[in-house]
């Protein structure tokens, strides 16, 4: 055995002395799949060091404990500071800033105290004076550069919020909290804590965020000091949060984010192992004559094989080290152009184990695709080997390697699953994945048997370019394959962003209102609906009672222990909307149970969304737990609902039935639509009349959801562009594997008197067929996959359009056509006279 390998090597190294001018693509494609998945797991790895590292200043401080709707008892607070820790207080909300022109924007309003920040440094332009600390005065507010701009004040103006009027400080540069307290619906505004009561926002009901930043003394650790600190004062209301976990949000979206982001690369790296089967195959090819004399001279199938599989794994590992440079450049530039966008500046450097894991996808991609050509190699004799090229061998490899194969196969799909955020998604990916390849392989087999039948043609060009699609070792199956998992990807995504853009421009701004009032006080109520409708031009006003609350238990089961969907686990996570009416809203569509009677007097009912139920695993008659306003209440649920959110009405998962809940303290929510001309003159009327109610204009919020939705597609169809790169790379090699045998067949038919017209047409006929094949083929797979996506991931309505198929169909035939001509051009050129002396 060890001859064996002693020899297989020495050949192995003679071979590779003489360049690796036929494993180029082999190369660049597990290269290029490699590089994107080490630069998706990189940059990760380097913001969660980044979170890691500022997860107390990006928090606030050690811990961190949020309740909604009331401050913290002073007791707790007594007894926070009795243990030596330092304490700051954060009050949360939204109002409307207006400026003395008039004009005025939804603002995401933030109250701090003299303690604020306990971590890092709150920066201004221009700066605070250094004697203050760079704290805020009473009577000041610093604003985000976009409001100020909206609002067209400079530092010193008076700015309106509610009803105090307070001087622009400055605009903010930094605010080491930002991350764990994000601006949503409004740019910042922030202001000292001794000016909230001038502003009478805080009404009873108001949506408001009550936040203690906790900054521990040397010795005490965040873990323990949190359990004590539960057990001594906390009500069940609180949500206490420690710098490991200063943005769960963040941490829920990067996980998710680089779990799509390194699938796609994953797409990159199939249509790269199909590089390397087709690279691999190419190779061998060129090497015919090579194996066939050292089979012929006894040189065992195990020599053979061993001596190739040696040069294959060099030129992987090549590949796979050129990749992880790849990926360390990728991310650092990504970094740089996401700088804007991401949560904290990611600490790029060098990061072991997304490099481990994106090298072992590599080591394996290439072992799962170049083992079948390579057992090919070692099962067929030599004779065959000199018959290859017209009669198309059939050597399968042994059974023993087939089971090596798999079984490398099977790892590849391991890792992938086992490394994934959704393992359920991950395991469907792989799935599409190989029906994709199935897929395309039943459409070659179909169109060689569809040539093989229709080819007795008349005509020499369409006769000639049928035989071309069947002909024995006819390279059929894998142009095909290699030129419509990139299509198919390309047609997926541009069917979603099709799709997205739809309903974002076509569908919403149709049937949207034109704003949201929130916290009206329920006094308010009823002059709020006359000064409304008595506007011009406004056309309807809808009102429902709202309040918040948090989902404690489902079926006496407790949040944190209820096995929920990944898709609605979202939804035990904060505060939840929460309404009572006594009859359905408009356009209520019940899948179970029935609405309580208009005069329902008994126990709290709950009506609840069935996509939310059945992700719980809840039905009718089960209890729903909910704390609202510090009280725990346990509803019954009574009916299940189908909510259609495309409208953007007045619509909550959650409706109680009235009697309990209309004596709590809680405020109003309503929808206005209008004339949308009028929407200045509007705004103004109300929030001058009513100070504490903040109006949300719904057309911001759609443009800033299509600017969104450029960029994201944007990304998506960089990340597709990945992958067309890595496709185009495939289709190369297998046009650059079946030249040589395309020029002997252009010499062959010049020598017999075929014109380079009739030639050139029937190329033609042929790489036509195929791109039409592999773009039908293309068209339907990505059409799949994109409603897949539409209704399981992203849980939206899908539409078909056509549109966009057809221009695949078009632009896949095309770029075949164009392909063909170019590879039938250059065999055209090549000399007869060379290669019939070398036969």
């Amino acid at each position: 055995m060890s001859g064996t390998f002693g020899l297989s090597l020495r050949f192995a190294r003679r071979e590779l002395r003489g360049g690796l001018r036929g494993l180029r693509i082999v190369l660049a494609c597990l290269a290029l799949g490699v590089g994107a998945i080490a630069a998706v797991g990189t940059l990760r790895a380097g913001i969660q060091a980044g979170l890691s590292a500022d997860g107390a200043r990006i928090l606030g401080g050690d811990l961190s404990v949020r309740v909604s709707y009331r401050p913290m008892p002073q007791a707790a607070r007594d007894w926070i500071t009795g243990q030596g820790a330092r304490l700051s207080e954060v009050v949360e909300m939204r109002a409307m800033a207006i400026a003395p022109s008039g004009e005025r924007s939804l603002v995401e309003l933030k109250a701090v105290d003299g303690a604020y920040p306990l971590y890092g440094a709150l920066a201004l332009e221009p700066a605070l004076p250094p004697e203050r600390g760079g704290r805020l005065a009473p009577g000041e507010v610093a604003l985000d550069p976009l409001v100020a701009e909206r609002l067209g004040v400079a530092p010193g103006d008076e700015i309106r919020l509610g009803e105090a009027r307070l001087r622009h400080a400055g605009t903010i540069r930094s605010e080491p909290d930002k991350v764990a307290s994000p601006a949503i619906l409004g740019p910042r505004a922030m202001i000292a804590m001794e000016s909230l009561p001038a502003t009478a926002l805080i009404q009873p009901g108001s949506l408001v965020q009550y936040e203690y930043r906790i900054a521990l003394p040397p010795g005490l650790a965040p873990g323990p000091f949190a359990e004590a600190l539960r057990v001594a004062h906390d009500d069940g209301g609180w949500r206490i949060r420690g710098a490991a976990e200063a943005s769960p949000g963040v941490n829920r979206f990067l996980d998710r984010a680089a779990s799509f982001l390194t699938l796609a690369g994953l797409t990159a790296l199939l249509v790269g192992g199909i590089g390397v089967a087709t690279g691999v195959r190419a190779w061998l090819d060129q090497r015919a004559r090579t194996i066939a004399t050292l089979r012929c001279l006894g040189a065992p199938a195990r020599v053979i094989f061993t001596t190739y599989l040696l040069q294959v794994l060099v030129l992987s590992a090549l590949g796979i080290l050129l990749g992880l440079l790849l990926g360390q450049g990728l991310s650092v530039l990504a970094a740089r152009a996401l700088e804007g966008a991401l949560p904290v500046p990611p600490r790029l450097g060098f990061y072991p184990l997304p490099l481990a894991q994106a090298a072992l996808y590599g080591v394996l991609t290439a072992l799962t695709f170049a083992l079948w050509p390579l057992g090919r190699a070692r099962e067929i004799p030599g004779a065959a080997l000199f018959r290859d090229v017209v009669q198309g061998g059939g050597g399968r490899p042994r059974w023993s390697l087939l089971a090596v194969n798999a079984a490398a196969a099977l790892a590849l799909v391991a890792l992938v699953v086992g490394s994934a955020e959704q393992p359920g998604f991950a395991l469907g990916f792989c799935a599409a994945a190989g029906g994709t390849l199935l897929l395309f392989r039943l459409g070659a087999s179909a169109l060689m048997a569809l040539a093989r039948r229709w080819r007795h043609q008349r005509r020499p060009a369409l006769r000639l370019g049928l035989a071309n699609l069947h002909r024995p070792g006819a390279p059929t199956a894998l142009l095909l394959v290699a030129l419509g998992i990139g299509l198919t990807t390309l047609s997926a995504v541009a069917m979603i962003e099709g799709n997205l853009r739809r309903q974002i421009q076509d569908q919403l701004p149709e049937a949207a209102p034109n704003f949201y009032f929130i916290d009206i006080q329920s006094d308010q109520a009823r002059r709020f609906d006359e000064l409304a409708l008595a506007q011009p031009g406004v056309a309807e006003i809808r009102r429902v009672p709202s309040l918040r609350a948090r989902i404690t238990a489902i079926k006496g089961v407790p949040v944190d222990q209820v096995q929920a969907t990944e898709d609605t686990r979202w939804a035990l996570r904060g505060d939840r909307g929460l309404t009572y009416a006594a009859t359905p809203p408009e356009g209520t569509r019940l899948v179970a149970g029935q609405w309580w009677a208009a005069d329902y007097s008994g126990p709290p009912l709950l009506s609840l969304d069935a996509r939310l139920a059945e992700g719980w695993g809840v039905t009718v008659g089960d209890a729903v737990t909910l704390d609202i306003l510090g009280r725990d209440i346990a509803l019954k649920v009574a009916s299940l609902r189908q909510i259609e959110w495309q409208g953007l009405g007045l619509n909550f998962v959650l409706i109680a039935s009235p009697g309990l809940l209309e004596a709590a303290p809680h405020t109003h929510i309503a929808t206005l639509r209008g004339d949308p001309a009028r929407d200045a003159a509007v705004l103004r009327a109300i929030t001058d009349a009513f100070p504490n109610v903040s109006g949300i204009r719904v057309r911001d919020a759609l443009e800033a959801v299509s600017g969104l939705l450029e960029r994201l597609g944007t990304a998506v169809s960089a990340v597709a562009g990945v992958t067309l790169l890595a496709g185009g790379l495939v289709l190369a090699g297998a046009m650059a594997a079946g030249q040589r045998r395309r020029v002997r067949d252009a010499v062959v038919l010049k020598v017999v008197g075929a014109t380079r017209a009739q030639v050139r047409r029937a190329w033609m006929v042929e790489f036509g067929l195929l791109g039409a094949t592999a773009g039908v083929i293309a068209a339907l797979c990505g059409t799949a996959a994109s409603w897949a996506v539409a209704r399981y991931v992203m849980r939206t309505d899908w539409a078909f359009l056509p549109g966009t198929l057809a221009a695949t169909i078009l632009g896949c035939t095309l770029l075949t056509l164009l392909l063909g001509y170019a590879g039938t051009a250059l065999a055209l050129r090549a000399r007869a006279a060379p290669l019939l002396r070398n036969e």
